[in-house]
């Protein structure tokens, strides 16, 4: 039997997991959705920081749009280590697009205008 708590809201519900993918101590139904796709293909969102030139910042947040599955994380971390941005730069836009074709882009997350 696999323990996990899940981290969809707040309440942080003790999930139990048995072989047969049975979920018990569930609030709500997200937490039985949240316990099967951690135990069968976990996913997360990667923050991170790139590089950024003309600028007083010398870096500016970025992260994933959507979730990757957790075994690309360093792959991707790779790549985002590889970018450098110019200032301006705003909410939304890529710094880095599609990154290792798994069709998620990266993405900043602070506007910084000079």
């Amino acid at each position: 039997m696999k323990e996990l708590v899940c981290i969809v809201c707040p309440r942080g519900c003790q999930l139990k997991v048995d072989d047969k993918m049975n979920v018990t101590g569930n609030f709500c139904p997200r937490g039985k959705a949240y316990a099967i796709s951690e135990l069968t293909h976990p996913v997360r969102v990667v923050t991170s920081t790139v590089k950024l030139k003309n600028s007083q910042y010398v870096r500016v947040s970025v992260k994933t749009s959507q979730a990757i599955p957790k075994e690309k994380m360093f792959a991707v971390m790779e790549e985002i280590n590889k970018v450098t941005l110019s200032s301006p730069v705003h909410i939304g836009d890529i710094a880095l697009k599609n990154v290792l074709n798994l069709g998620v882009d990266v993405v900043v997350t602070k506007n910084i205008n000079k």
